[in-house]
């Protein structure tokens, strides 16, 4: 178990559904896809490690949750403003999804 966070620190994250637009390779990159979101009144791009669970035809279309206002890292060559959320088992990534289509940038709540 993690270390406890208080509501305060929970309120500073703003994690919201996203719609992938495009999923793209990064040369170089063996783990990674270039995605291209939609957060309803803007788009950005996240560089996310799933490409050995998903293909890029899986993923375009798809809605997925997302933390939007973590601090953008370049990663290989890849400027990613956000990360998606994905549960971890066995070591593989699988993306956290609305269970019904929901607006895009809805929040999470």
């Amino acid at each position: 178990m993690k270390e406890t966070i208080n509501f305060g620190d929970w309120q500073k994250l703003d994690i919201r559904i996203a719609k992938i637009i495009k999923a793209e390779d990064i040369e170089g990159a063996d783990k990674l896809y270039k995605l291209t979101i939609s957060l309803g009144d803007e788009e950005r791009t996240l560089a996310a490690g799933i490409k050995d669970s998903y293909s890029k035809e899986e993923l375009e279309g798809s809605q997925i949750v997302v933390l939007a206002n973590l601090e953008p890292k370049e990663l290989k060559g890849v400027l990613s403003q956000g990360m998606l959320l994905a549960a971890d088992s066995d070591g593989k990534p699988f993306l956290l999804k609305p269970d019904k289509e929901v607006p895009e940038g809805t929040e999470v709540m």
